[in-house]
């Protein structure tokens, strides 16, 4: 039997806040299935007519590792000490770090280019923005070849704590997914957000201690201290090389803050996506 969901305006807020919250989850649970099918749709959309295909997952890294292996060798940008070769320190950082910059964008493009079938299907648009991240979820484990193929190479054996990847993961996922609501609105409305979002990423991720280790003393050092993203990244790097986290207190407030702003977005993304509409 087919479900039918009435959309009411502004009719939500009268059921409290608990029951919108039930009402969302069980909205997600039930739309798994054409969450899937859209993932499906643009994971393979991606590579479809691309000559290169999925190696693309492999090249960017690579551009980026060769980068600054030539400013630090040409004595423009120091990448710090590193107690484990610079490949697998960039790599690691690298994977971790595109799960946030191309999972981002995706998120905050879903529904400006799904504007032709918004406006012809009603639907719930948590799909759209959900099934962007699921395909930066493979992206990921694609990078993690290359990281296991260069810890071979190197003949390093990652920590056990690799096996504890997941409280990275997950927290990193729902900070990405809960901007991902908030920016796919604004997208939808304002066109200039997904056209300065992919110059934001980049420069954010410079003063992400991402590629380099983090500094001591300066400005980047003093701004590293409030940026959750490096707490989230490098505690996955830890794990991967060194098996403890080395700044836990940061680390716990970045999990904190990215499980309020998964919540607080995407209650307004529920509160809002029925407008969705009427503006693409």
């Amino acid at each position: 039997m087919a479900r039918i969901v009435t959309y009411e305006s502004d009719n939500s807020l009268k059921k409290g806040y608990f029951s919108i919250f039930l009402e969302i989850f069980d909205e997600i649970r039930y739309n798994k299935w054409l969450t899937f099918q859209l993932f499906k749709r643009d994971f393979f959309g991606t590579y479809k007519q691309s000559f290169i295909g999925i190696f693309w997952a492999f090249i960017m890294p690579f551009f980026s590792l060769g980068t600054f292996i030539l400013l630090n060798r040409s004595g423009i940008f120091s990448i710090g000490d590193i107690d484990t070769p610079y490949p697998i320190y960039a790599m690691v950082g690298i994977s971790f770090w595109q799960i946030f910059s191309t999972g981002l964008i995706s998120s905050s493009n879903s529904l400006a280019q799904a504007g032709a079938m918004i406006t012809k299907i009603n639907f719930s648009k948590k799909s759209l923005v959900i099934a962007s991240m699921a395909k930066t979820t493979v992206t990921f484990l694609i990078q993690s070849i290359l990281v296991a193929l260069l810890f071979i190479f190197y003949h390093i054996a990652p920590s056990i704590g690799i096996f504890l990847i997941p409280i990275v993961i997950i927290p990193l996922m729902l900070f990405v997914i809960g901007l991902g609501f908030i920016l796919s609105l604004l997208n939808a409305f304002i066109k200039d957000v997904g056209n300065g979002l992919s110059v934001i990423v980049t420069f954010l991720m410079f003063l992400t201690p991402v590629l380099y280790a983090k500094p001591s003393t300066g400005m980047l050092a003093h701004l590293t201290k409030f940026n959750p993203l490096y707490y989230i990244v490098s505690a996955g790097r830890d794990l991967v090389l060194k098996g403890v986290i080395s700044e836990p207190r940061g680390f716990l407030f970045s999990v904190v803050m990215s499980f309020v702003i998964f919540i607080i977005f995407l209650f307004i993304f529920h509160l809002t996506e029925t407008r969705v509409t009427e503006r693409i």
